[in-house]
C-alpha cells in the first residue's frame, strides 16, 4: 500500500511451496528492487485452501524483511552525498539474523559483525573489566589474542580517541557523540583509522553525522525497530 523496497519474496515463495508443492509462485519484483504503492509483487496460482493456509506466515516474513530493506534504503539515500556506509548491528531477532542482515543488504546497507567470531569489538562493558589499564593496551592485547581478526574499539571522547590511535586499531567506534564532537574526532584522526559513529542517530540527524567525516554509521534500528511493510494478499476469482 506504500512505496517500499521489496525483500523476502523467495523466502515467502518457499513457505507456499512447503504447504503445497503444486502451487505456482511467481515473484514479480525481485528482492532489492523498489515497488510503487499498489504494485503486485507476487502472483500465486493453485488451490485456495493451500494459499490461505500459508498466507499469514508468508506475509509475516515479507512484511518484516521488506520493512527493514525499506528503512535501510531511506538512511542510505540520506547519506549518499557523503559516501558514508550504513551498517547494521547484532540487534536482530533470535533465529532471524541471516535473513535480517540480508534485508539490510537489499536496502543498500552493509553488514557489520555477524557474531562474536568475525571481529573483535571492545565496548564499554569490556573496558570496565579492563579497568584503568590503557585503551591502547586493550587493542594490542586483543590483536595478540586474536591474530588475523579486525580489532575495533569504542571511545566516548576525543581524548580517548587520541589515546587509542597509537595502537592503530582497524576501526574506532565513536559512541553517542553529537555532530560537532564527531567532526573534532575526524580532524584529530586525520584518516589514520576509519571511524564509525553510533548511538542516538535518527533520520533527522543522520545527514549531519555523515557530514562530520566518519566512514560509517551503525544503526540498531534497521533490524530492531523497522516498521513492517503494509502488504496484503488479494484473491482474484475465476
Amino acid at each position: 500500500r506504500r512505496r517500499c523496497v521489496v525483500c523476502g519474496g523467495p523466502v515467502a515463495a518457499q513457505v507456499f511451496r512447503a504447504v503445497d508443492p503444486s502451487l505456482r509462485v511467481e515473484c514479480l519484483v525481485p528482492d532489492g528492487r523498489a515497488a510503487p504503492a499498489g504494485a503486485a509483487v507476487m502472483r500465486l496460482r493453485g488451490r485456495a485452501r493451500s494459499v490461505l493456509a500459508a498466507e499469514r506466515t508468508a506475509l509475516n516474513v515479507m512484511q518484516r524483511l521488506t520493512g527493514m530493506a525499506t528503512l535501510t534504503a531511506r538512511f542510505v539515500r540520506r547519506v549518499k552525498p557523503y559516501g558514508t556506509a550504513i551498517l547494521d548491528t547484532r540487534k536482530t531477532t533470535p533465529g532471524w539474523r541471516a535473513l535480517e542482515k540480508y534485508a539490510v543488504r537489499c536496502g543498500g546497507g552493509t553488514n557489520h559483525r555477524a557474531g562474536l567470531y568475525d571481529r573483535v569489538l571492545i565496548k564499554d562493558t569490556h573496558r570496565a573489566l579492563w579497568g584503568k589499564r590503557s585503551l591502547a593496551g586493550a587493542v594490542r592485547a586483543a590483536r595478540r589474542r586474536c591474530p588475523g581478526r579486525l580489532v575495533e574499539i569504542e571511545v566516548e571522547t576525543p581524548s580517548e580517541l587520541a589515546a587509542v590511535l597509537p595502537a592503530r586499531p582497524d576501526w574506532i567506534l565513536l559512541d553517542n557523540m553529537d555532530p560537532a564532537c564527531l567532526r573534532r574526532c575526524a580532524r584529530l584522526c586525520r584518516g589514520r583509522c576509519p571511524l564509525e559513529a553510533s548511538g542516538g542517530i535518527t533520520m533527522a540527524n543522520v545527514r549531519a553525522v555523515a557530514a562530520s567525516g566518519v566512514q560509517a554509521i551503525s544503526l540498531g534500528c534497521l533490524t530492531h525497530s523497522a516498521p513492517a511493510a503494509d502488504l496484503s494478499l488479494e484473491i482474484a476469482a475465476g
